[in-house]
């Protein structure tokens, strides 16, 4: 099935079309495959908040099929990803990786997190060590509020999740299309990420601001013993590069991959982002490949 929002007016070269998989006891989520050389590890693309996998990876699918089966889901409430009236949970989002794993035969995976997908990779192998091979951690941090406001700013969350709950549809509509056209401008691209962008559930999304924003890794991210890749945007304002190297040198053996851009550098310039992911998850393959020969 093909999603017909990533038609024109923005042309999306290598983007393949979605389709609906249902995951059992979960729901039905959307996902973005290409099948790769024969035998070739597989990736799954974590996509960031407010975005989907489209938008966050369009340029890197073709240059990563070249070498990987290439594996993306949309996150719960994240464009046609999985729509439930529990509440969001990046724990949720890790089950969700490993579920579609099993729908698509798939033993084990190299999950690689942008920004929000950052901590469901992290997760993902916290919750399902055996089933994780390698991690490739970009733009992202194992914290990313600091800890001061954090009352006041679950308040406010949790009063606009009760809201949106109780309001209409059309109210969520007419919010999101307020948010989506200040947040993008009418450039081809920026008119192509606002179809994107609506896709999403409105308190879906509210509430993944409030997981990501209190989400720390700190206390157990060292014990992470899988090959590691970190894609450090080196000039991000959302996410400090401080932060991002701070995860790496708490992770053991952890490569650092710097790349020339901020935090939407994937989107806005895939020719300084694709080739540094593609370095990444091959550096992660390579030492996965090697451990395995080891220990076989």
């Amino acid at each position: 099935m093909s999603d017909t929002t990533d038609a024109a007016p923005f042309a999306t070269p290598g983007l393949p079309d979605g389709r609906y998989v249902e995951l059992p006891g979960r729901g039905t989520t959307w996902v973005r495959e290409v099948a790769g050389p024969e035998g070739a590890p597989t990736v799954v693309l974590l996509h960031g908040w407010t975005v989907n996998s489209a938008l966050n990876f369009f340029a890197c699918y073709q240059a990563l099929g070249e070498r990987f089966h290439v594996v993306a889901l949309d996150h719960r409430g994240h464009g046609h990803g999985i729509r439930s009236w529990r509440k969001f949970t990046l724990e949720e989002c890790a089950d969700d990786v490993v579920a579609l794993l099993d729908v698509l035969g798939v033993e084990r995976a190299i999950p690689v997190g942008y920004s929000m997908g950052g901590p469901v990779a992290q997760l993902t192998w916290q919750r399902h060590r055996e089933r994780v091979e390698g991690l490739v951690l970009c733009a992202t941090a194992t914290r990313f509020r600091d800890r001061g406001g954090d009352r006041a700013f679950t308040g406010v969350i949790t009063g606009l999740s009760l809201a949106t709950r109780a309001a209409p549809s059309w109210l969520h509509e007419r919010v999101t299309e307020r948010l989506v056209t200040t947040r993008y401008d009418t450039s081809p691209l920026g008119c192509w990420a606002r179809d994107q962008a609506r896709l999403n559930d409105l308190r879906s999304v509210i509430e993944a601001g409030h997981a990501v924003g209190s989400y720390d890794a700190r206390s157990w991210i060292g014990g992470v013993d899988v090959p590691t890749a970190v894609v450090l945007t080196s000039y991000d304002t959302t996410v400090p590069p401080e932060r991002q190297q701070a995860m790496a040198d708490d992770i053991p053996g952890a490569r650092v991959f710097p790349v020339s851009g901020g935090h939407d550098v994937c989107a806005v310039d895939p020719p300084a982002f694709v080739p540094v992911l593609l370095d990444a998850c091959t550096d992660v393959a390579g030492r996965a490949q090697s451990r395995d020969r080891l220990t076989g």
